[in-house]
């Protein structure tokens, strides 16, 4: 074992815009590399459709003879089942691992010799990823669910852009949550713990496998605000569905804001703790 102090410089506002181009340049980069996948993406939308036939009948028969379950009708649930099952793909709850291999293997000393934040830099390159997957992954079972299902389509002028600034908020944010999972690499040099801890936890409160809006109003605002697992699924569909008027949207999407900035933030300061003594593994 071998010890390595790494700084990275930080950016001033004489250099923001050689930043942005450099940044932009990462996220292309990382939209190129993605789409090379192109036989994952398709069979990625398939199994996307087939669990999407699957809860969309779950859901429908929760809501029974009555047609609503948890304040939404027949529609809102079909949209929200589709909608899910695209940004699966888009937001990337759990099967990033990269930080977490590359401190284990030693590999992320480079990256600190790097003009460029750590935390930037996979940003970046997480956001190319979404943008691809916005067109491979989100793109099929929004075109396929109408198909066999009546879905709901937005009645309001401001739903579809304020669910795109939803969507963007939700990756940035989940991003910052699974650094911090790899993060923990620095100092127990095995993420995969906190790696399934993330998965069971995030999978369940995130509104992914059923609306949150099914549980008891006090725990739903409990989890809505003391947890940022709703941010990342649960709010952009109920934005989309229109499950709430548009100043509480906007109230919601505002909460997801705050959680992405402190997120962020956390995800910084992290990576300068690591920084000040970082153990490479294997020399």
């Amino acid at each position: 074992m071998g010890s390595v102090t790494a700084t990275v410089a930080r950016s001033t506002g004489s250099n923001v815009i050689p930043w942005f181009r450099t940044f932009l340049a990462i996220t292309v980069s990382g939209f190129r590399r993605y789409a090379t996948y192109r036989q994952a993406a398709l069979a990625g939308a398939a199994t996307n459709a087939v669990f999407g036939f699957l809860r969309c009948y779950v859901l429908l028969a929760v809501a029974g003879a009555a047609g609503v379950a948890g304040g939404y009708d027949r529609g809102q649930l079909a949209s929200f089942v589709w909608a899910g099952q695209g940004l699966l793909a888009v937001i990337l709850l759990w099967g990033w691992t990269d930080l977490a291999d590359r401190i284990r293997t030693g590999e992320v000393a480079s990256d600190l010799l790097r003009p460029v934040h750590p935390v930037t830099s996979y940003l970046a390159t997480d956001l190319g990823r979404a943008g691809w997957a916005c067109v491979s992954r989100l793109v099929p079972p929004l075109l396929v669910g109408p198909i066999f299902f009546p879905v709901h389509l937005p009645a309001r002028w401001s739903t579809v852009p304020l669910f795109a600034l939803s969507v963007l908020v939700a990756v940035v944010l989940c991003f910052g949550c699974r650094f911090l999972v790899n993060a923990t690499a620095y100092w127990l040099d095995d993420a995969r713990g906190p790696l399934v801890l993330w998965a069971l936890a995030s999978g369940v409160l995130a509104g992914l496998y059923f609306p949150l809006r099914f549980l008891p109003d006090w725990l739903y605002l409990a989890v809505q605000l003391g947890t940022p697992f709703p941010s990342l699924f649960q709010t952009p569909l109920d934005v989309l569905v229109e499950r709430d008027p548009t100043p509480v949207q906007l109230g919601l999407v505002g909460v997801q804001v705050c959680w992405a900035a402190a997120v962020l933030g956390l995800c910084r300061l992290v990576q300068r703790r690591a920084e000040r003594r970082l153990v490479v593994q294997g020399g």
